[in-house]
């Protein structure tokens, strides 16, 4: 995997007045973000972070002193270097490997480029751009993304019509 820049939160506003902001988390817990103090190639350096109790979490970074400032933040993304996240395990992957993997059917027939990784509830889904510019969605389960790896995806057959 090259080392692009992995995306584990935003910034979605102010939380009070002395600089905090309000964080959506994209990572499996807070935790998660918890272990990294750099962001954004060290733009942003995480002084402080707590839970918000609704699935969120409040931040603190330096140099972000008032309400003003932190609100200057809304919709900013934190980043950090894919490789100062955890190895993982055999089978395992982050969703952010997966953008940009070609994908082709179990036919060998080309279908197009993994564009998104979204989770509505049930479970994941990719979404696909086809080379006419069209996309669609399939889930990311067995019988519908049947091989992965480094390279590629593949999909059977069943799944790469929209």
């Amino acid at each position: 995997m090259t080392d692009r820049p992995v995306t584990l939160a935003a910034i979605t506003g102010a939380h009070g007045v002395a600089g905090e902001v309000r964080l959506k988390l994209f990572g499996e817990s807070i935790e998660s973000l918890g272990a990294h103090r750099l962001f954004n190639g060290g733009a942003m350096q995480l002084e402080k972070l707590r839970s918000d109790h609704k699935g969120g979490a409040v931040a603190r970074f330096a140099g972000v002193t008032d309400r003003t400032a932190a609100e200057a933040l809304r919709g900013t993304t934190l980043s950090v270097p894919r490789s100062s996240l955890p190895a993982l395990e055999e089978g395992e992957f982050y969703h952010a490997d997966l953008l940009g993997l070609p994908v082709t059917s179990d036919t060998g027939t080309a279908v197009g480029t993994v564009i998104a990784v979204e989770n509505f509830g049930a479970s994941d889904i990719i979404e696909i751009k086809r080379p006419d510019g069209r996309s669609f969605m399939v889930p990311l389960t067995p019988a519908a993304v049947i091989g992965w790896s480094d390279s590629g995806l593949t999909l059977s057959h069943h799944y790469d019509q929209p």
